[in-house]
Formats: structure tokens, C-alpha cells, sequence
């Protein structure tokens, strides 16, 4: 197994709910295709360092995952490439 850490920024003019929505639905990505979450950190709301599409703002999550193969990586990162929730999102191999 292999371990990860997913770091992706939401586009801070979704409500609440729909950020959650969003953080819950790339999740479920991850799960189906056979990674294990082994934890999710919602950073909040935060100043971005530079604007990023037009957004000074973003809520940040952090998730921690162990996977076998590249699949779920690889779908996490084709989805949250075309997603317009996502406009940053950044993910590290963890060494063991």
C-alpha cells in the first residue's frame, strides 16, 4: 500500500453545505476506486498567498489515503482538473 496526502482547495462561493457536498463527493471518488481515506481535515476558509481564477479565498481540505495502484489517484485527478469547485489541488506521495 501506498500513502498519500491530497490537498485540494473549494472555490470559496459555494455555500457551506455545497463545499461539503463537493469535499464528500471526491471522497466517495477516492473509496470506489479502491483507496482507503484515512483521514479528512477541513482547513476552513483561508486568504490565498496569490488569486488563483479570480479567487482570493478558498476552503482547504486535507486527505490522508493509502492505495494500492495509481486508479484512484489518477480519477481524483482528471476530476478535480475539470471540476469548477476545485481551483487548486496538489497531491504528495507520503514516503513510508
Amino acid at each position: 500500500m501506498r500513502n498519500y496526502e491530497i490537498m485540494f482547495i473549494v472555490r470559496p462561493t459555494l455555500t457551506e453545505e455545497e463545499i461539503k457536498k463537493v469535499a464528500k463527493n471526491f471522497e466517495n471518488v477516492l473509496t470506489t476506486n479502491g483507496a482507503n481515506v484515512t483521514n479528512v481535515k477541513e482547513m476552513g476558509q483561508r486568504e490565498l498567498a496569490y488569486e488563483i481564477k479570480k479567487f482570493k479565498n478558498g476552503y482547504y481540505y486535507v486527505m490522508t489515503l493509502e492505495a494500492s495502484d495509481d486508479k484512484a489517484i489518477n480519477e481524483f485527478d482528471r476530476l478535480a482538473g475539470i471540476s469548477s469547485d476545485i481551483i487548486r489541488h496538489l497531491i504528495t506521495k507520503l514516503e513510508d
